[in-house]
């Protein structure tokens, strides 16, 4: 991180109550809290978004935001899910990582013509900017996900 990055603060939408709370940037990797409701910002897992949650998470996040869309019948979904978890301690705080249930989400499905599931997308700035439909390991998320990470 070179010294501008480490001075500035970022955005970052609280996983239990949704408040935008401002972090310096260099303070990400110390375990910060909400301003609001006083819980960890990161948890080292995915967080589950709803339709209604979706749109703040993703817009008012300065950090990328991994999404995994996937559905509960979906066997490759289902095999997915644990390394999905190892992907998330390995990528937070330096992005959001979060699944979208396309069956409650159909909504959001349509929205991002979601056509196979898994898939995973990389937003930045309220904006898709990279996309992968199938399964993966742990590695492979991880690695996919810094490869496409436009910052």
């Amino acid at each position: 991180m070179d010294t501008a990055t480490q001075t500035e603060s970022l955005h970052i939408v609280c996983p239990q109550c949704d408040a935008v709370n401002r972090v310096p940037a260099m303070k990400l990797s110390h375990t910060p809290t909400c301003g609001k409701c006083h819980r960890e910002l990161f948890a080292g897992k995915p967080v589950d978004l709803t339709s209604a949650r979706f749109l703040k998470h993703i817009e008012r996040s300065d950090l990328p935001v991994l999404v995994d869309f996937w559905a509960p019948w979906c066997g490759p979904c289902r095999q997915m899910a644990p390394f999905f978890e190892q992907a998330a301690m390995g990528l937070e705080p330096m992005y959001r990582v979060v699944k979208v249930n396309t069956e409650e989400a159909q909504d959001l499905a349509a929205r991002y013509a979601i056509r196979s599931i898994p898939t995973l997308a990389l937003f930045k700035g309220g904006r898709e900017v990279a996309r992968q439909p199938g399964a993966m390991d742990a590695r492979g998320i991880m690695a996919w996900a810094q490869q496409n990470n436009p910052s």
